[in-house]
């Protein structure tokens, strides 16, 4: 009797700790089940945003392009209402300030996006935006300042687009004067530098 109530005991112990496991293990896998559908979520969350994203840089670059093309639309009505007015214009003045007018014009255009020309005449030659062509040396004027501009330079904010191409200003290197010799002392002249007096013989 005894024996059999102490294998009961023993089955008994061994059932409840199968039981419990049996909980551990179900409560592991739910959560799982539960991890693995926030992954889940998540990955599909960040594809969309993946998606979205393309499609939102994309739209932004296409408006980009709409809006500079609209902004320079006005410009080429202006150059097609000149060239067909060009030829009731009988003096070329008129015909400098019209263009002159598209012309400044399309430098308000680019202002509006940023864009602005690089200062060069005048101003000190600058690598970064300045691409120097040629030199010129003209005295009257202070070393490396640019005298004359082949092309205009662009800068798009802080980053120039295209430097400009301009001649600067080189003065010749000044000679250096080669230094001066200094004679050997006179041995005929003493310390005071006056000529020496001619010793008497001796026996005078």
């Amino acid at each position: 009797m005894g024996i059999e109530s102490e294998k009961d005991l023993s089955e008994s112990k061994k059932d409840k700790h199968h039981h419990k496991l049996s909980e551990q293990i179900e409560k592991l896998t739910a959560e799982k089940d539960e991890v693995f559908a926030k992954l889940q979520r998540v990955s599909a969350d960040y594809m969309n945003y993946q998606k979205r994203s393309a499609r939102q840089i994309s739209e932004s670059v296409a408006y980009e392009k709409e809006w500079v093309i609209k902004s320079l639309l006005p410009v080429l009505d202006n150059f097609e209402h000149s060239l067909c007015g060009a030829e009731k214009i009988e003096d070329a003045e008129s015909l400098r300030k019209a263009v002159k007018m598209i012309y400044d014009q399309f430098l308000a255009v680019l202002k509006n996006h940023g864009i602005e020309q690089i200062s060069s005449v005048g101003g000190k030659f600058d690598p970064v935006c300045h691409e120097a062509m040629m030199n010129r040396s003209e005295p009257d004027k202070e070393d490396c300042v640019i005298l004359d501009e082949f092309q205009k330079g662009y800068r798009l904010g802080e980053k120039v687009l295209r430097p400009a191409r301009v001649i600067v200003n080189k003065l010749p290197v000044p000679a250096s004067e080669p230094a001066l010799e200094q004679n050997p002392p006179d041995e005929q002249n003493d310390t005071d530098g006056q000529p020496k007096a001619d010793e008497p013989e001796n026996g005078d």
